[in-house]
């Protein structure tokens, strides 16, 4: 006699109808996530600033704005040097010398986007100086030669590495620091038990992938600048304030705390982080929205620590240590809070009642008890590991 194996149940169509609207929703969301950034960005209130006679300022400025307005936001200054410090301490993203000898200042560290709109700007002021010079020939007076047109001069203040002369390779940088932060989150959160091993764990990795990230991009591509202690420092910094996200969470809320650590990271944060544009180049207010967080904060210190030393780092700084912070205290109450709920459980244990009742009874189950329940032996286990 042959037992015919009973055919396993199809999946209703309803629902298959709504796994396959949820993933082609999911597909969606990641796509406007990794683009809406770009395809929306736009250069606007990229600061400039100017110096030279008040009358030739005011006609750039007039000229700037008839031709592009809203893409700059001016600021005059006393001097070529006085424009330069802007530059280098990142107040500034380019400069225009106006007078006998005009010039442009650019910092293609700030992102080839930029250094090609300075150009552009370059262009557009030969052309209203070569203008002046044609209109006041035919007015020159007799015997006196028509006023040569000056040469305006483009000069880089902040040059990319020549191993990354097209800033690819400093964009690039942000990808490992998130998904690294990400990947090791996860696995701290799935292989390791114990609050204290967690946070040490997470310690030691920063440290390890942080180094072999500058090793890597610093010392064999050249495209990190700089300090090599202070940029390791800066991306374990990075590193640490991801997974220690995903760790906190998951200990706080359960195992959903990974999904959301990582959605908050790759695709909220992550398109906003200005890695590969300033973030004016993005919608308001998003690209300040973006320095809030890690991806973000990390890309923008990374660039500052290798090619503008100048530059004020303590708010990146700041981001990165707070949502490290942040990290450690949702592991912590989430360690209390499990630790309430073991004592709650025990409160309940009718043993002490049947001990009462019946004391033989009891004293014979109690042994019993205690090591047949395998869930309170791994959380009283865990609890005196934390």
């Amino acid at each position: 006699m042959s037992i015919v194996p009973a055919a396993a149940p199809h999946t209703k169509w309803s629902r298959v109808v709504l796994i396959a609207i949820a993933a082609a929703a999911i597909v969606g969301v990641v796509l406007l996530a990794f683009t809406w950034a770009g395809i929306t960005s736009s250069a606007k209130n990229i600061p400039l600033a100017v110096t030279g006679p008040d009358a030739q300022v005011q006609a750039l400025e007039k000229a700037l704005e008839d031709k592009a307005g809203g893409t700059f936001t001016i600021t005059a200054v006393a001097s070529r040097d006085a424009a330069t410090a802007l530059i280098r301490s990142r107040d500034a993203y380019g400069a225009v010398v106006l007078g006998q000898a005009p010039e442009v200042l650019t910092a293609s560290a700030n992102g080839t986007a930029v250094s090609q709109i300075l150009t552009g700007v370059a262009q557009q002021l030969q052309t209203q100086i070569n203008q002046a010079a044609a209109a006041a020939g035919p007015a020159a007076a007799a015997g006196h030669p028509a006023p040569v047109a000056p040469k305006v001069t483009l000069t880089d203040v902040v040059p990319l590495a020549a191993a990354d002369s097209k800033g690819t390779g400093l964009a690039l940088a942000a990808f490992p620091l998130a998904f690294g932060g990400m990947i090791g989150g996860i696995l701290v959160s799935l292989m390791v038990v114990g609050n204290r091993r967690r946070l040490g764990t997470l310690a030691l990795y920063s440290i390890l992938a942080g180094g072999l990230i500058v090793l890597v991009m610093q010392g064999l591509y050249g495209v990190l600048q700089g300090n090599a202690m202070l940029n390791g420092l800066g991306a374990g910094l990075a590193l640490l304030g991801t997974s220690s996200l995903i760790v906190g969470l998951n200990a706080l809320i359960g195992t959903a705390g990974i999904p959301v650590g990582a959605v908050t990271t790759m695709l909220i944060a992550n398109p906003i982080s200005a890695a590969t544009a300033p973030m004016q180049f993005l919608p308001e207010p998003w690209g300040a929205i973006g320095q809030w967080f890690v991806p973000g904060a990390s890309t923008t210190l990374l660039r500052d620590l290798s090619y503008f030393p100048d530059a004020n780092t303590l708010f990146p700084w700041l981001v990165l240590a707070g949502w490290t912070i942040a990290g450690v205290m949702f592991t912590l109450a989430g360690h209390f809070r499990n630790q309430e709920v073991v004592h709650i459980e025990g409160s309940l244990d009718p043993e002490p009642v049947l001990a009462r009742a019946t004391p033989a009874t009891a004293t014979r189950s109690r042994p019993r008890t205690a090591q047949g329940n395998p869930q309170h032996e791994k959380d009283s286990s865990e609890n005196r590991d934390r």
